[in-house]
């Protein structure tokens, strides 16, 4: 069962340049069942939802009807009961951050995966991943005419211009507190006080002389 959905998305994420690549779907995957077992989840549902988490995202996939669909057809060729199909469409389609607009998940399993999720966007991969992003989408890695937003609506953390710095301010150094599972912020405590101090390093050479 999950060697098909592993076969599916690998396929569709296995040359990314924005950092939601393959390596990132596998490691929000082991996060999300470390956290399960620590939660007594259902880790089969944890898995599968780990692996699909990125398929429908807007800024990484063109067309979402399409992607929901085909996930949906795959999902109906396992031994999963309507149910946990709809619970996996549903979490999948919500799981995450936009701009601070996102919706809070019911499940337990869902809550494990966006945890996850947000782990992986923390720490010394989260600022690797950000600079990623920023140049796959033509964005600078910082300018001090741009500011960080504190408040935006989806489309405009979507559309307006910023930086790769700005997105610390706008989502990173923000997650922290988003986190549902105490395993989840016990792991985010170490990885958000290295954003911090690289942040205030990077002022510190940007500013110096």
């Amino acid at each position: 069962m999950i060697h098909k959905v592993e076969e599916y998305v690998e396929s569709i994420f296995n040359n990314d340049s924005t950092g939601h690549d393959w390596f990132h779907i596998q490691r929000v995957r082991r996060l999300a069942l470390h956290i399960g077992e620590k939660e007594k989840a259902n880790l089969l549902m944890v898995e599968i939802i780990a692996l699909l988490h990125d398929v429908l995202d807007d800024k990484i996939t063109a067309n979402i009807d399409k992607a929901k669909e085909e996930i949906a057809a795959l999902l109906t060729e396992l031994p999963l009961t309507k149910l946990h199909i709809d619970e996996i469409l549903y979490t999948i389609e919500n799981i995450g951050f936009k701009g601070g607009n996102g919706v809070v998940l019911d499940s337990l399993e869902g809550k494990i995966v966006q945890d996850a999720d947000r782990l992986d966007a923390l720490g010394a991969i989260g600022a690797a991943r950000t600079f990623m992003y920023s140049g796959a989408k033509g964005q600078a890695m910082y300018d001090p005419q741009i500011e960080a937003r504190s408040s935006m609506t989806y489309e405009q953390y979507r559309g307006e211009k910023s930086t790769a710095i700005n997105h610390f301010y706008e989502k990173l150094f923000l997650l922290k507190d988003t986190l549902q599972t105490e395993e989840a912020k016990k792991i985010a405590s170490e990885r958000h006080e290295f954003m911090q101090k690289f942040v205030d390093q990077f002022m510190k050479e940007w500013n110096e002389i």
